[in-house]
């Protein structure tokens, strides 16, 4: 079997959320048990980290892996989903899974997969369990794949749990409030873990708040107690930090919602010092300075407000719900060009009118749409955009939309490539 066949394999032959959308996704912890049975409990053998929410989970885990990797711990990172390869998804310090362990994973297991019928998450989160114990890491971190109290990552007893925010998306099986969504992420809280909450809301809070005090868990409230005095955004160069513990950090990650990731940050790394985690503090100074400063280099992160040219200024952002795009609108209007080309599509089962509204009036819209069968036509967005005022073509793939908008732009305009992971990774394929 090669790499490509496993993978195939993996891709094809099990229900897979992001390839099929709601008939992909396996509710339940059964086939994860099962699983973890299987291959010896191999997540019990190393610490764990493990974090949820809405947005910004990505970029809090990357960088508190990064942090974790510069003070010399040997770190495994576990994220979905991947934008180039599937090997981006399990990490150790920073290096992809080889392609030499995952055929082998596959060859030696697949009839053991042809009777339990697992989804393709579940069989990937075993994959990255096995991967990590057997590579005798220190500590994983351990991003939520969807929700988090049925979400197969969560057998897991974390040193850390943490909780970035809540707003609206998969709310077809995570519930249509926030009070529901919350409670779904709250799941994530075991019983004397620590758990830090990035941002909360008279709705959630409560709900966070309860299921704490039920697990007798500590709970953080990261927007209570400010880590940044000071914040300087540089659209190309990153946001430096001025915060109250630990001096000066130049992040290297220029999204306007990184601010609120990096509170969430300093916070979880506060709780990881409190339980002996981080006992040197002038090398815990310095690795974060490291980590917020060398996130991408040194964990392979892509597609957070990433700069992929200056003249004309394209950036791309995976960002895609409401929540998300409240963030991106805002960011996209502040910045200085003399004309905004967007090229933009999402998936069908996200909100697409809600993330409209968030976005610049004043721009050339390119309408297209990811390679997925879950996309939404780009006819579709159009006739949507054009109902709000926001006017522009179709194309019908990102490939065609942003030939045309580079043929377009001059050198002092910006172009932005966004509203579907998808769509960022077909970017990125095309242009890497």
């Amino acid at each position: 079997m090669t790499y490509k066949e496993a993978t195939e394999y993996l891709f094809n032959r099990m229900p897979m959320f992001e390839r099929q959308g709601a008939s992909g996704y396996k509710e339940g912890l059964g086939n994860t048990l099962e699983l973890d049975k299987h291959f010896n409990h191999p997540h019990k053998k190393y610490h764990t980290i493990h974090i949820a929410g809405t947005n910004g989970k990505g970029s809090c885990a990357h960088t508190i892996a990064a942090i974790l990797q510069s003070y010399g711990y040997k770190t495994g990172l576990y994220t979905s989903p991947h934008l180039i390869d599937f090997k981006e998804r399990i990490r150790i310090n920073g290096c992809p899974i080889s392609e030499q362990y995952v055929t082998s994973f596959v060859e030696h297991e697949h009839s053991f997969f042809e009777l339990l019928h697992p989804s393709f998450f579940e069989v990937t989160t075993a994959l990255a369990f096995k991967y990590f114990a057997d590579n005798d890491i220190d500590i994983a971190v351990i991003e939520v794949g969807l929700g988090g109290r049925l979400d197969c990552t969560n057998i897991i007893t974390p040193i850390l749990s943490t909780i970035t925010n809540i707003s609206f998306d998969h709310t077809q099986f995570l519930g249509n409030t926030l009070e529901k969504i919350a409670g779904e992420k709250a799941g994530i809280i075991k019983c004397g873990t620590p758990v830090v909450i990035g941002e909360s809301n008279t709705e959630t809070r409560t709900v966070f708040e309860k299921e704490a005090m039920m697990k007798s868990a500590p709970i953080i409230f990261a927007e209570d107690e400010p880590e940044l005095i000071k914040v300087k955004r540089n659209i190309t160069a990153g946001i430096t930090y001025e915060t109250n513990d630990y001096g000066i950090i130049n992040g290297h990650l220029c999204g306007d919602y990184q601010i609120k990731n990096t509170n969430t940050i300093l916070h979880m790394v506060k709780q990881l010092e409190r339980i002996g985690m981080f006992n040197d503090t002038s090398k815990l100074k310095e690795s974060i300075r490291d980590g917020f400063e060398n996130v991408c280099k040194i964990t392979g992160l892509m597609g957070r407000w990433q700069i992929i040219s200056k003249k004309p200024l394209v950036i791309c952002d995976a960002g895609h719900n409401p929540g998300g795009w409240k963030y991106i609108g805002e960011q996209l209007k502040h910045l200085e060009y003399e004309n905004l080309h967007i090229i933009f599509g999402m998936v069908n089962d996200k909100d697409t009118d809600s993330v409209l509204t968030y976005m610049p009036q004043k721009a050339i819209y390119y309408f297209t749409k990811p390679e997925s069968k879950r996309a939404r036509s780009e006819n579709s967005i159009s006739e949507a955009a054009n109902k709000i005022g926001l006017k522009g073509d179709c194309y019908p793939n990102v490939r065609e939309a942003y030939r045309k908008a580079m043929q377009n732009a001059s050198a002092k305009d910006t172009v932005f490539i966004g509203g579907s992971c998808y769509l960022i990774a077909d970017f990125l394929k095309c242009i890497l």
